[in-house]
């Protein structure tokens, strides 16, 4: 008899799971959500300039799954983001390659061409959730780095050898770089990822159905993560695939904004006029730049309030060089990643974010100033969310196989750049910026 009730329980409870998924899948259907545009080098969510200040959420697809993932935790972070004035998120779509050291695991693409249907699900779900909330996602199609798989896996899948992973004792960080940058001449990998693209944006949401390309809930198509060039001779392979991978996503969609996914300059050996002359296509509908002042040398955890300041400081320096060439090509930009680590770089959720809400404090303050003068600096993705997630506490910081995903990729330890859910004094200054940002005094 108490079998039967549990069996009983256990059906009527996913009864009741299934018919939420319904009844948010209807409501996601019929929310109205204002195309993202660009006009005289700003953004506009339909009338209105659209400035916020948004989160990376690389993981969102991995927990929106049904099988693999937890969407209980998903819809608790969606609503804590949205409660955060957060409405703009920055997303993976899919790693490529079957999880080995300090790479994302399950995968979407496990296999060259060969998807895992419960992360395409999770995807649609993901989304779908999104839409209902009024959010809008960007979506990056590849990555430069190994932790997803990226640019690398595809090399190893065309026979190139294995990748040199530079996080194991036998390879270094130049070893990987210049195995990586052979992508860009590499006919059968780029054709496999040209069909990725395809794939992914010829989607019909399973729970909206409503096509990818006519959903506005998507703000932008991102080429990659970080897409670099690696050396003086490698810019004009790089810049033929780039033009051809702008294109072929134009080709699909000449509706929703494009970006490429840069560092900025830091992408392009430190040359800013690289940077400008591989950003004027006029279907590279504006630009990207991010910020690492632990790993480009700006932070010290041994003088660590002075090197906050200094911190800053060179930060203000890299968004005026590229705010200029904004303004120079009329288009906005966006710091589509900044993250700042906890004191002496702690992986406990309890360490102190002094310091780390100096630092976002006066990110912020950059984009609320652009907002006043109606300038090209639009918006930011702190990197990142990390909600409900916690790190395994006996795994050293290292992300493994089953451990929850937090905002630190498998490649990084776990909790260094995270905001948690816990982070309240963060999440209410960010609150309080997306307020003034969208007029809500």
């Amino acid at each position: 008899m108490k079998t039967l009730k549990l069996i009983l329980i256990l059906i009527g409870t996913q009864l009741l799971f299934a018919c939420k998924v319904a009844h948010d899948s209807r409501v996601a259907r019929k929310t109205q959500i204002d195309l993202i545009t660009v006009k005289d080098g700003i953004f506009y969510k339909g009338s209105i300039p659209y400035y916020f200040v948004g989160a990376n959420y690389w993981y969102g697809p991995l927990i929106a799954a049904d099988n693999i993932g937890d969407r209980d935790r998903l819809i608790k972070e969606l609503d804590l983001m949205k409660e955060s004035g957060i409405d703009n998120l920055r997303i993976l779509v899919g790693a490529e390659g079957d999880g080995k050291d300090s790479r994302v695991h399950p995968a979407l693409q496990y296999k060259q061409g060969v998807y895992n249907a419960d992360l395409l699900d999770g995807l649609d779900f993901l989304l779908m959730q999104m839409r209902k909330r009024n959010m809008y996602a960007i979506l990056y199609m590849n990555n430069n780095w190994i932790w997803s798989g990226g640019m690398s896996q595809y090399l190893e899948w065309n026979g190139y050898g294995e990748v040199p992973n530079p996080f194991l004792e036998e390879y270094t960080w130049p070893q990987y770089m210049n195995y990586t940058k052979q992508f860009h001449t590499c006919e059968p990998c780029m054709e496999a990822f040209y069909k990725h693209v395809t794939f992914i944006m010829g989607r019909t949401n399973s729970y909206t159905n409503i096509p990818y390309t006519q959903d506005n809930t998507i703000m932008s198509w991102q080429v990659a993560n970080e897409p670099r060039v690696f050396s003086p001779d490698h810019e004009e392979a790089f810049a033929k695939w780039l033009k051809a991978t702008v294109a072929l996503i134009e080709s699909h969609d000449s509706v929703h904004l494009i970006s490429t996914g840069a560092e900025g300059k830091a992408s392009y050996l430190d040359d800013i006029d690289m940077y400008e002359r591989l950003h004027t296509n006029p279907d590279i509908d504006y630009l990207t730049m991010h910020m690492w002042p632990k790993n480009w040398g700006w932070y010290d955890i041994n003088n660590e309030e002075e090197t906050t300041k200094i911190s800053i400081d060179r930060a203000n320096a890299y968004l005026n060089e590229h705010i200029a060439i904004a303004q120079k090509l009329n288009k906005p930009i966006v710091m589509s990643e900044f993250g700042f680590p906890r004191a002496k770089e702690s992986l406990s959720p309890e360490a102190s974010i002094e310091n780390r809400n100096t630092f976002y404090s006066a990110i912020i303050k950059r984009v609320q100033e652009s907002e006043n003068e109606q300038g090209e600096l639009s918006g930011l993705n702190f990197w990142g969310f990390a909600g409900y997630g916690k790190a395994h506490e006996d795994h050293n910081g290292k992300w493994k196989h089953g451990d929850d995903f937090l905002a630190d990729p498998p490649q990084e330890p776990q909790g260094l750049n995270s905001v948690f859910a816990s982070d309240s004094a963060t999440l209410e200054m960010i609150k309080k910026a997306n307020k003034s940002l969208s007029g809500k005094k």
